[in-house]
């Protein structure tokens, strides 16, 4: 059963407040190679694994943050504050083996902003962590870790219609918005980009029209997609160019469209374990490094908007170009050159937002995410068991980070999954229960390729399982909220690893002063 439990202790104190305006081989041994590739498999089958934790956590950890940033009264927010908050958690997580790995996380946060005429913005937030497993349940077997102090978040944000309109009091019709430095990145529904980016997001505004640019780098401590890449889960180098126009075509319609280009800079080989040399029978035979190198370029186009006064949408198609490097052993286990591949390949996600307009504020989601793969991969994503030499790669894979459940959490790589759920406040004039908010969300998977392979395991199969997530929040005081969360994922007749139930809890306490 996973299970996380989280106790977050944050301090706020604010100054001066304002209010303003694997492995590529020569095989001569069949014995000895295929050892080798049985242990490749088992390590990148863990470092799916890990990409996955990470992927869940990344999702809880943005939450908390925003969660954080919420308890800040509206009206402290204009000239200075500084702060700090504690969180320490703790993860019971069952893998897809059914393995359960026991993790206890602490993270020390501190931060500061300044603003400036509300026009001039530096934004500074410190973070180190210290990840406790038990022995052995570590993801990639290196066990305890004390991540070092680390900039998670630092930019400068300039706003040049508030600056005009402090230092001269006019109003003018276009608008400039600059935002450098260290920073996340979320483009529409996050299916093609949603990054922590080291780098300038641009926004020129004149009237209804709106060009909104990005040009920056992953930080090197992301994960990566590439789960068979080294260094895949801490050093990651990729360079993102990009710009997205929209226009308020209507009150109700904003169409948009993009263009994004990723610029791989982790060009590397990799270095044989050791110990798989080891193991060779004949010291003389060479091991040949797999070559890692994904380009690839997205173009998009969908709105958002509101269908009448209780329907929202947000619609993103995707189109997914470029080129990437091929596997580096044939069905027989031999080795062979890799080749440069043209990527051809798309994403949709349609999602519907419907307001009651009630006491309950109640609201109910419904979403389709559809996300092509490729037929001769081994692995949805991955370089090592990836695409064919001389085969097109017609799997999507892209930088977003969507909500495709607590519990299973598949990359967004062929995939159909439907996701509906509804959230609501029960009790809204019941003193301190009426800011109590419930959800619950219900998801359906499925392959988009019946053939093609996902990030686990799988058979020639369509179906990959069921999962219900429900979720509760309480803001008990205006420093104090509480959260909990709770999702199972019954695997369906695709998936190989396991048939028995995937859980997954959370909860979480908030404490600022």
């Amino acid at each position: 059963m996973n299970t996380v439990s989280t106790i977050e202790v944050a301090c706020y104190i604010n100054v001066a407040t304002v209010q303003g305006p694997p492995v590529k081989f020569n095989y001569a041994n069949t014995v000895a190679s295929s050892l080798i590739l049985v242990l490749c498999s088992s390590t990148a089958h863990g470092q799916t694994n890990l990409e996955q934790f990470e992927r869940q956590a990344e999702r809880i950890r943005r939450e908390t943050f925003k969660q954080v940033d919420s308890t800040i009264p509206t009206a402290q927010r204009a000239l200075f504050e500084y702060g700090s908050y504690i969180i320490a958690n703790f993860f019971a997580i069952d893998d897809d083996g059914q393995n359960t790995h026991i993790l206890r996380e602490f993270h020390a946060n501190v931060f500061a902003r300044l603003s400036i005429d509300q026009a001039h913005e530096f934004f500074v937030r410190a973070r180190t962590t210290h990840r406790d497993f038990n022995h052995g349940d570590s993801f990639d077997g290196t066990g305890d870790d004390w991540i070092e102090s680390t900039l998670d978040r630092g930019h400068y944000r300039f706003d040049l219609a508030r600056h005009v309109a402090s230092q001269k009091g006019e109003s003018i019709a276009a608008n400039l918005q600059i935002q450098s430095g260290r920073q996340l990145v979320h483009w529409v529904n996050g299916l093609t980009l949603s990054q922590e980016i080291d780098g300038g997001i641009f926004t020129f505004g004149y009237d209804s029209l709106n060009l909104d640019a990005v040009v920056g780098q992953t930080r090197h401590s992301s994960f990566d997609f590439d789960s068979s890449r080294p260094g895949f889960d801490g050093d990651t180098k990729r360079n993102f160019y990009g710009g997205m126009l929209s226009y308020q075509i209507t009150p109700e319609h904003r169409p948009f469209i993009y263009g994004l280009v990723q610029d791989d800079g982790n060009d590397q080989d990799f270095d044989p374990d050791p110990l798989l040399t080891a193991r060779i029978t004949d010291p003389t035979l060479p091991i040949l490094p797999t070559r890692f190198h994904y380009d690839s370029h997205y173009i998009g186009a969908g709105s958002t908007g509101n269908l009448g006064d209780q329907i929202l949408y947000a619609i993103e198609i995707v189109y997914e170009g470029g080129s990437g490097l091929s596997n580096s052993f044939d069905s027989t286990v031999a080795s062979i050159p890799q080749t440069e591949e043209d990527i051809q390949a798309f994403a949709i996600d349609l999602k519907l937002d419907y307001l009651f307009h009630d006491d309950n504020r109640t609201r109910a989601v419904a979403e389709i995410v559809l996300a092509t793969g490729d037929d001769d991969r081994g692995h949805t994503s991955n370089t090592f068991s990836g695409n064919t030499s001389g085969s097109t790669d017609n799997a999507f894979n892209a930088f977003g980070l969507i909500n495709t459940g607590m519990a299973f959490a598949p990359n967004a790589s062929n995939l159909i999954m439907l996701r509906t759920g509804i959230a609501t406040f029960p009790f809204p004039n019941s003193g301190i229960l009426g800011r109590l908010q419930m959800g619950v969300n219900a998801f359906v998977f499925s392959k988009f390729d019946t053939d093609a392979p996902i990030d686990e395991p799988t058979s020639n199969d369509t179906y990959l399982g069921f999962e219900p997530d429900i979720w509760a929040s309480l803001q008990l005081t205006s420093d104090v909220a509480v959260s909990v969360r709770y999702g199972v994922f019954f695997p369906g007749t695709a998936i190989l690893t396991d048939t028995d139930p995937r859980h997954f809890f959370f909860s979480g306490l908030t404490y600022s002063f």
